[in-house]
């Protein structure tokens, strides 16, 4: 038994150590030549005009942020729906609860005008 943990403390140190030493290699042989040029900011090969830093507005990002929760929670349908005849009663009603919980996000999300591009 105290082989199997032996294992996964093998896989442990592995993957705890990979990184140092991938990253390290990298940092040894990397070519060292600075230049003005590789120290602009770069934009699809256009020289950038003005300010590179801009600010957004954050209902971009929370457009963003609202899609990404519901894009989530459309995996979790998909899975259920695949396995909807073995799962019963009881999983149809906790998936009720759950489309409801997602409804009521929609609609807060909604009220707070989130959606809205202005």
């Amino acid at each position: 038994m105290l082989q199997d943990y032996g294992h996964i403390g093998l896989l442990l140190v592995i993957a705890l150590v990979f990184p140092f030493i991938a990253l390290g290699t990298s940092y040894v042989i990397h070519p060292r030549r600075p230049s003005i040029e590789k120290s602009l900011p770069y934009e699809c090969g256009v020289d950038t005009v003005g300010t590179t830093w801009v600010q957004f507005r954050v209902s971009y990002f929370l457009y963003a942020l609202v899609f990404v929760v519901f894009d989530v929670e459309t995996i979790f349908l998909y899975l259920w729906a695949v396995e909807f005849q073995q799962l019963g009663t009881f999983a149809f009603i906790e998936m009720f609860i759950f489309v409801s919980i997602l409804v009521l996000g929609l609609g807060y999300a909604w009220k707070k005008e989130a959606l809205e591009w202005r």
